[in-house]
């Protein structure tokens, strides 16, 4: 039995949510599964993924073969990652204290770039916000002046030409 790591899907249209299930690859894509791994949610910017990282390592070193995009979630997440640190450790390559070292590193790095991002959305967000609240400030400023032009009252013309028969200065 060909065992895959794939994802079974829910939600409504236009808004997909993902079970990453083990199954056997000849299964229906959303039919029976051997086991759930974890939830993927892609709607979420930066996706939310949650997944059991021993029960997935364990699929993936019995051999199950992840399809594309759980390859692309797995290692995001580390998985493919401790798999192939952890093969070093078979062969004789590395210890497992220095395999440990590596994979802590790897990970410190990898939250300190999904943190940079996540920062960096928000304070874009943010940003728009300010500008777009902005513009509608000086639209309203604009419009409440040109409503204030059209209900003031008429300019008085001022009285600049005297009367015509009383110049007193050519008598």
């Amino acid at each position: 039995m060909a065992v895959k790591i794939r994802l079974q899907r829910h939600g409504k249209k236009h808004n997909a949510f993902f079970h990453i299930v083990a199954a056997d690859g000849r299964a229906p894509r959303d039919g029976k599964f051997i086991e759930k791994l974890g939830t993927y949610n892609p709607t979420k910017n930066p996706a939310l993924i949650d997944i059991d990282f021993e029960r997935a390592l364990d699929w993936v070193s019995k051999g199950a073969v992840p399809t594309e995009t759980c390859r692309a979630i797995l290692r995001y997440k580390g998985i493919l990652m401790r798999h192939h640190l952890n093969g070093g450790v078979r062969k004789g390559a590395l210890t497992q204290e220095q395999a440990d070292a590596k994979f802590e590193k790897w990970v410190n790095e990898k939250t300190t770039k999904i943190e940079s991002k996540k920062s960096g959305l928000s304070s874009k967000a943010i940003n728009e916000r300010k500008s777009r609240l902005a513009g509608e400030t000086a639209a309203k400023e604009a419009r409440a002046a040109k409503i204030a032009a059209k209900n003031a009252p008429a300019p008085v013309e001022a009285e600049a030409a005297p009367a015509e028969g009383g110049d007193t200065a050519e008598a």
